[in-house]
């Protein structure tokens, strides 16, 4: 084989064996090993490129996301112009019963603020909002509800009544 197979092959295999071990779906997969097996002469156009640079940024962004064991934040969404954020946070599947999953969450995602903190929790990642307001359907998924607001005096984590229907304050 010539010196440019050779390179191709092996630049193929440490995209190969480095989406493997990041987890990347396969449609990434297929794309990748296309274009590393392509030749040089019939390179994807600069939109296709500027597109995979979008998504890889994306990838990115969503990795940099703190997450724990049975949690993840999936988005920070601001309240206005305030400063103050709300936190989306999806359960897995499974845990949503767990209190010490949520605790770990409001812990990981709480312990640096000092002045305000509000995590609002989900286990169907379709349901997580990407505004501040819920519609009707969104808050019936909703499991949890964490707020603190040292301004206003308030500390209280409200439970969805299928994880605590002994909660006078339930989610419903």
């Amino acid at each position: 084989m010539n010196k440019i197979g050779n390179g191709l092959l092996i630049a193929l295999a440490i995209s190969w064996s480095s989406l493997v071990f990041s987890g990347q779906e396969d449609e990434q997969t297929a794309a990748d090993t296309a274009a590393a097996s392509a030749p040089a002469e019939q390179a994807a156009p600069a939109s296709a490129e500027g597109e995979a640079a979008e998504k890889t940024a994306e990838q990115a962004k969503e990795q940099a996301l703190p997450s724990g064991i049975g949690w993840k934040l999936i988005r920070r969404i601001e309240m206005g112009n305030s400063g103050k954020f709300v936190q989306m946070v999806l359960i897995e599947k499974g845990r949503q019963a767990d209190k010490t999953v949520y605790s770990a969450a409001i812990h990981k995602l709480c312990s640096e603020e000092k002045e305000f903190c509000r995590l609002r929790f989900w286990v169907q990642p379709y349901l997580i909002p990407e505004k501040v307001t819920l519609t009707l359907e969104q808050q019936k998924g909703q499991q949890a509800d964490h707020l603190f607001n040292r301004a206003a005096g308030v500390h209280r984590t409200l439970w969805a009544c299928t994880i605590d229907p002994t909660s006078e304050s339930c989610i419903q």
